[in-house]
């Protein structure tokens, strides 16, 4: 078995890196802001261009590169849809519910349908969220098997 140690490196340089900028945003942070709505939310002073990459790298992971990789690959690139839809939810979001939202103080998308239509609605709207993070959880964890299998020259499926 042959290992690709350039991808190895590349790999835990990536890691590591992301390690150090962790410890050392932590660091800046000033003294009193533990506040768990203060650290989400970063105060709700982020601007519009730190706000556009934070939603995209929440949106962009592994799991979406790999699979539009794969349906380009397979079916062509009018079949792949997700780049399209991703870009248009973020933008419909953005202009139709940002402002509305950060103004009467939501966190969430489902706080606004929590108040509309009472606690027991959303508890219930709660659970397809929770499945839908179980499985994005999933796909990122499956672009980390997929890349390691790649660097480590695995079978995939082991």
């Amino acid at each position: 078995m042959t290992i690709n140690i350039g991808g190895v490196v590349a790999i835990v340089i990536f890691y590591l890196l992301i390690l150090v900028v962790g410890i050392w945003a932590a660091k800046k942070k000033p003294e009193g802001e533990d506040d768990a709505d203060d650290v989400m939310l970063a105060g709700r002073s982020i601007g519009v261009f730190v706000g556009i990459f934070t939603m995209t790298a929440t949106w962009v992971g592994g799991g979406y590169i790999n699979g539009t990789a794969e349906a380009v690959y397979d079916t062509g690139l009018v079949w792949c849809q997700a780049p399209f839809g991703y870009a248009m939810s973020l933008i419909f979001g953005g202009v139709l519910f940002a402002n509305k939202m950060r103004s009467q103080g939501y966190v969430t998308m489902l706080d606004p349908l929590q108040d509309k239509f009472g606690e027991r609605m959303g508890g219930l709207l709660f659970l397809p969220a929770l499945c839908g993070e179980v499985f994005w959880s999933a796909a990122i964890l499956g672009a980390l098997g997929a890349t390691l299998s790649v660097v480590l020259n695995m079978d995939h499926h082991l």
